[in-house]
């Protein structure tokens, strides 16, 4: 879940950013042909784009699901819950993350947050009335594990980079296709033509899907780790057991 609100938060953040610097483009402070100045930009707006992404993560994760901050428990399984993710955070090395529950009758929980000390772990209430109180404190020992590991941070980065080239080679293949459609004519500098703009977006969606798979796997492999983290601020048989 941590992951697809990154994703899809980068995504729409990215191709925001790519609106506007196609709009620099048109305005020619940003001229086309460029390749050296070209790829400063896109590491600027690659990772840009990225790092709001990860800043927005914890607003864009309440309001897109719906997540209750238990600020003072309503009953004793929020205090446990509260006290639990208190627990395990103290035993992981992280601030106090903030606890919260969104509806939904699927098993699920994230984490999310812009650093260790700043960070969110909400759980739906489907999984707090199937799991048995050893399952979820497993559970949420593995999203504390995700905050611990920096995953959040991590993720972004390898997105930053993915988004650099995205922005690059976008505009590489924009310019190829303008050149073919214009004959090999020059265009004024700084002035593509409408292949150029259409091409260019067209580029950036399919392969900024292409990179968002690349993170999806290898946010696997951080899925595993923090597997291994919630055993061991639980216990391997509970962990095996939530999952």
């Amino acid at each position: 879940m941590r992951f697809l609100i990154l994703i899809a938060t980068n995504l729409a953040v990215s191709l925001l950013l790519g609106v506007v610097f196609l709009g620099l483009e048109v305005a020619g402070v940003l001229p086309q042909g460029q390749w050296g100045g070209l790829f400063v930009m896109a590491t600027v707006f690659g990772f840009g784009g990225s790092f709001i992404s990860l800043l927005l993560s914890k607003i864009i994760a309440k309001w897109s699901m719906g997540v209750r901050v238990i600020d003072a428990p309503a009953s004793q399984s929020e205090a446990w819950l509260v006290q639990t993710v208190q627990q395990h955070a103290s035993r992981a090395g992280i601030g106090q993350p903030e606890v919260g529950i969104y509806d939904s009758p699927d098993p699920n929980a994230f984490a999310t947050g812009w650093s260790r000390d700043h960070a969110l772990v909400a759980v739906s209430t489907g999984l707090l009335h199937s799991m048995r109180p050893e399952q979820v404190s497993a559970v949420l020992g593995h999203e504390v594990s995700h905050v611990a590991n920096g995953d959040m941070v991590t993720l972004t980065l390898i997105q930053g980079v993915l988004n650099t080239f995205v922005i690059f080679f976008s505009r590489v293949i924009g310019t190829m296709v303008d050149a073919a459609l214009s004959g090999g004519r020059d265009r004024e500098r700084g002035h593509g033509g409408i292949g150029y703009f259409i091409t260019v977006m067209i580029a950036q969606m399919v392969l900024g899907l292409g990179a968002s798979m690349i993170v999806a796997w290898f946010s696997r492999y951080r899925e595993f780790r923090a597997d291994a983290g919630g055993a061991a601020l639980t216990s391997p048989r509970e962990m095996a057991g939530a999952l």
